[in-house]
């Protein structure tokens, strides 16, 4: 059964070994290091009630997070987020990130959010595809913006209206 709930201090370990498979393993993120927990808390700790994790249990066990992160520390981009998801590779496919992204969306919009941007990795066509899915439009291409695992990378922009 899926339970999706506010990420806690307990799910650290978990968003962590989640976190540091894309690492080393994918383009999704251009960290190229794995992150220590420590690390990791000290990100959730930057979340609150304006800036949500939220995490995605099956039969208790947290196989995914998706976070809203502040865009600028400029005011005028108080009401403009960024959106990300990760799921444990085992549980892709299943609907849980559809389900987890409705909720963290839903959750934004609740709050006044006003835009949601997200960056994904060229070749990433499961997020691309989601996040058609989910209302966002392709607001443009960065260029080789990123460079992992010795080559340059392209960065698509999406960016989410409510």
């Amino acid at each position: 059964m899926l339970t999706i709930r506010m990420a806690s201090g307990a799910d650290v370990p978990a968003i962590t070994r989640i976190y540091n498979h894309a690492v080393l393993h994918s383009t999704t993120t251009f960290d190229t290091v794995p992150l220590s927990e420590e690390e990791r808390r000290m990100w959730l700790a930057l979340h609150n009630e304006n800036y949500p994790v939220l995490v995605a249990e099956v039969d208790e066990e947290v196989v995914g997070y998706a976070s809203l992160s502040k865009w600028s520390e400029k005011q005028a981009y108080d009401k403009t987020v960024q959106f990300s998801i990760y799921l444990d590779e085992n549980f892709r496919g299943q609907g849980i990130g559809l389900r987890l992204s409705e909720a963290i969306l839903k959750y934004a919009k609740e709050q006044g959010i006003h835009c949601v941007v997200s960056l994904i990795s060229e070749g990433n066509e499961v997020s691309f595809a989601l996040h058609r899915k989910l209302g966002f439009q392709l607001m443009g291409i960065m260029k080789e913006a990123g460079r992992k695992f010795d080559r340059y990378i392209d960065v698509h922009f999406y960016q989410l209206l409510f």
